[in-house]
């Protein structure tokens, strides 16, 4: 969602926050600004521009400060128009705030506020927490900066990671974290804040991160902490191991692109620390036989693709485990009423860690006793301190919205959990584990495999560029490698694409199809292979076009397909991270070839931090 950074320091503020801000771009945003503190005044520069035109506004500018402020904007509240972007400022200028989340009951304290004579620019909910902060400061003169931001952080509801700038108070910032993220950076003199690490990087690796409800106050000397109750606390440092080349596009002409090919490597680091022995060995993980044969039920919460790699567990899951598997959208588990109980185990899937539906499905849960885990790619995530045991997904940072490879070491950790669980409760027998083991440590050579028919591919997406609609169709796991196929298409080409069970097109959706459609149909699963040779039939008879995606060995496919993309085979349960990697690159190319803004398109934000 929007992107917040944050600066104090002996360097000039301007040039660090915009810096900072590009390294937020991919996060997708629709104006961006700053706010400094210049010649005895918070002077905010911003617009609907990109970043690289907003630099050439600030360097008209006679900028001399040490301290300041910066946002990328995700709309939430009122259209992209530059009295709505960030940074806002209370109408008597004298506090500026940057805001990523949602003040929920911002509306009574804008009536209010407007009653006491105050003015509004913006539709924001931002503004009112600025003026709010001026009404406080009126009414409380002898107060200070910090007292004021106490107030204020006390009536408000939401979500929020705010930084706060105070003229009265040039050498100081100070910043607030409520369900969305926020870390600091800590550098030798200088202190940089952002909602994301790819903004601190090319100055520290040293951060500290603030957990739901803290606060701290920022000076050039030092920073103090608080706590929920704004008690004084002390804060341990991390140290992140990403490099500025993680970062950066390496020679690819996006970020997508280098992800999808760095797969493999993301998919070996996220299971070669967990296989000890030849055996699956998952930190913290430590149910017995007694406990797995005890749960009721598992329950699967997550957005997006993280949604769509529950769909695939939750056929693996019930096939090899036998245990009653959901798989819930998060944005609606908490509001279903859901029947959770302390016997059951809740699966949250998140890149980010810090998905705002996933992190309240993940509380819902847990107010009925339920252990949860969570898979995220971020250790020290809302998510991830919200749970029990969590399983972290080793595939670095990942920059483009769309995701590849946190997607693809997603589905490894849920291989990986199945065999965990499978072999305790011997579901499975000695000799298929470990052949098991032996296919999952295949997966990255596999991968290597289908990214060298890249061209192929590549040909197939400059071919279909100028569809309409394209349909995406499977059964059982393959109907779940489906849904995220049609989901990177329509992401980042715009071409509407929708995914159905393909025993479902008879019941409706075949009349979609016309002359010339384009289908692609997912066709891995053996036993299921004559049931898709059916449905291929079928499209194909209302004068569809299908691509075919299956395995080497299905010698059938020349015969029903108008075009195929064969993938290396390996044992049913692991053949969805396979199947993905054509379609990422199908989606990829097609996008291309209508030049599209790939790693950040249009509405789309990469962490989604409001509900």
């Amino acid at each position: 969602m929007c992107g917040i950074v944050g600066y104090i320091g002996e360097k000039q503020a301007s040039p660090i926050l915009l810096k900072s801000l590009e390294k937020l771009e991919y996060r997708g945003y629709d104006s961006a600004g700053i706010a400094v503190y210049n010649n005895d005044e918070i002077e905010i520069i911003k617009d609907t521009k990109k970043i690289s035109e907003l630099k050439k506004d600030v360097a008209k500018k006679n900028l001399n400060s040490h301290i300041g402020i910066g946002h990328t904007r995700w709309a939430t509240h009122g259209k992209p128009t530059v009295a709505n972007a960030h940074p806002h400022a209370s109408c008597d200028g004298r506090f500026a705030v940057v805001h990523n989340g949602i003040i929920e009951n911002y509306i009574p304290f804008r009536e209010k506020l407007i009653e006491n004579g105050f003015t509004f620019r913006s539709d924001t909910d931002t503004e009112v927490f600025a003026n709010l902060l001026s009404f406080y400061k009126n009414e409380n003169p002898e107060k200070s900066f910090f007292e004021i931001v106490k107030m204020a952080l006390r009536d408000i509801e939401g979500s929020y990671a705010l930084e706060i700038l105070c003229k009265d108070n040039p050498d100081e910032l100070i910043v607030a974290k409520k369900n969305s993220p926020l870390i600091i950076g800590l550098c030798k003199g200088e202190t940089v804040v952002a909602s994301d690490v790819a903004a601190i990087i090319s100055y520290t690796k040293e951060i500290v991160r603030l957990a739901d409800g803290e606060l701290a106050v920022i000076k050039k000397d030092g920073i103090k902490y608080f706590d929920s109750e704004f008690n004084e606390i002390q804060k341990c440092s991390e140290f992140v191991d990403w490099t500025i080349n993680t970062a950066e596009k390496d020679g690819y002409e996006h970020f997508m692109i280098k992800e999808i090919m760095e797969q493999p490597k993301a998919v070996k680091a996220t299971f070669c620390p967990r296989i000890v022995d030849n055996q699956i060995k998952i930190p913290h993980l430590d149910f017995s036989k007694c406990d797995i044969e005890n749960i009721r039920k598992i329950w699967i919460v997550g957005c997006g693709s993280a949604f769509h790699v529950g769909c695939i567990a939750k056929y693996i899951f019930e096939k090899i485990l036998r245990i009653p598997t959901d798989v819930e959208i998060a944005s609606e588990f908490r509001y279903k009423d859901p029947i959770v109980t302390k016997d059951d185990i809740v699966i949250a899937i998140s890149q980010s860690g810090e998905t705002a539906d996933t992190l309240a499905a993940v509380k819902e849960a847990k107010k009925f006793g339920a252990k949860v885990i969570s898979i995220v790619n971020v250790i020290g995530s809302s998510i991830a301190n919200e749970s029990d045991i969590v399983i972290p997904t080793l595939a670095g940072p990942e920059i483009a919205v769309a995701t590849t490879k946190a997607y693809s070491t997603q589905l490894i950790v849920i291989y990986m959990l199945t065999l965990y669980m499978a072999e305790k409760i011997e579901k499975i027998s000695r000799e298929d584990y470990q052949k098991l083991i032996s296919e999952l440590k295949d997966i990255p050579e596999k991968i290597e495999n289908v990214l060298k028919d890249r061209d192929t591919i590549k040909a197939f997406g400059e071919k279909f560029s100028n569809c309409k609609n394209i349909f995406f169709i499977g059964r059982n796991v393959d109907y779940g490698i489906a849904l995220e196929g049609a989901l990177k298409t329509k992401e980042i080409s715009y071409i509407h694409s929708e995914a159905y069970a393909a025993g479902e097109l008879k019941h409706g959706t075949i009349s979609l199809i016309e002359e010339g459609t384009l289908v692609v149909a997912i066709a891995t699963k053996e036993d299921l292979i004559e049931k898709m040779i059916s449905n291929i039939r079928e499209v194909k008879a209302r004068g569809a076009v299908v691509l075919m995606i299956t395995t080497e060995d299905f010698e059938k496919a020349k015969e029903i397909a108008d075009y195929i993309l064969c993938i290396p085979k390996i044992n049913e349960m692991m053949q969805p991270s396979l199947s993905i990697v054509p379609l990422q690159l199908f989606a990829y190319y097609i996008a291309l070839s209508n030049n599209c803004e790939i790693d950040k398109p249009r509405n789309l934000a990469k962490s989604v931090t409001v509900e």
